[in-house]
């Protein structure tokens, strides 16, 4: 059985027994591939579903299986936890790969861990609530800088994530255009990510270049980042579309 059919196999299982319990069950954190087998399958399920990774924009997410019948409040198990350097005036500059190499060397699944996200002189770490108490007692240090790490609510991290807002002008709204603007690539170029099934939408993997990008979207686009099309805002003199988005930094 190939990896495909395994996570899709795990899916439907806990949905199954989330049918079977009625309870509420929790897959762990599922990247952009996994998503998308999430996806295809929806319509398998025993139970209805949601995705979640902490906050409105991530990227790796949680799926909850609820039961039709389910009559009490739950919530998706997610930490946020913000990591800030112990001593800011003799800390190094850290980028997102310093981060996550050293929490991956603390010998924790990559599936308990969510997105890590930059903030204003920190960094935030989601991650499912049984691994926060081991992260918080255990990373002391990325590279050389002693850091010190508090759970904070994910509002706090919606509130300091970095986006950067850009303009620019299309001659379509298609998914190679688009991202033809977006990453200052050719046209050609952004097919080529397209085909290779470097793209997703919303955490569907989409093939086709011709896909009308739509007000909200969440378009990822592997070994370039990820961005949200905001809107179209207008049309130049010649007809071509002006166009709003975010990037977003990490």
């Amino acid at each position: 059985m190939n990896e495909q059919e395994l996570c899709k196999k795990r899916l439907l299982d806990l949905s199954r027994q989330a049918d079977r319990k009625g309870i509420v069950l929790f897959s762990d954190f599922l990247n952009l591939n996994e998503l998308n087998i999430y996806h295809q399958c929806e319509s398998e399920f025993a139970t209805k579903t949601e995705s979640f990774g902490g906050v409105s924009y991530a990227e790796r997410q949680i799926i909850a299986f609820i039961p039709d019948a389910l009559y009490y409040e739950w919530t998706y198990p997610i930490a946020a936890l913000k990591v800030e350097p112990a001593y800011p005036k003799f800390a190094e500059k850290l980028g997102h790969r310093d981060l996550l190499g050293s929490v991956m060397t603390l010998g924790i699944d990559r599936s308990k861990i969510g997105d890590i996200l930059m903030g204003d002189g920190c960094y935030y770490i989601l991650c499912e609530e049984n691994v926060a108490p081991y992260f918080m007692e255990q990373l002391t240090k990325v590279r050389h800088t002693l850091v010190r790490l508090s759970v904070v609510s994910t509002d706090e991290i919606s509130s300091h994530q970095e986006m950067i807002d850009k303009d620019g002008i299309i001659t379509s709204n298609r998914l190679d255009s688009v991202i033809a603007c977006v990453y200052r690539l050719s046209r050609s170029q952004s097919l080529e990510l397209i085909r290779a099934d470097r793209v997703f939408v919303n955490g569907k993997n989409i093939q086709t270049p011709t896909y009308i990008c739509k007000p909200d979207d969440i378009i990822s686009v592997r070994g370039h980042g990820r961005f949200h099309f905001i809107s179209i805002s207008g049309e130049t003199n010649k007809g071509r579309l002006k166009i709003k988005y975010q990037l977003y930094k990490s």
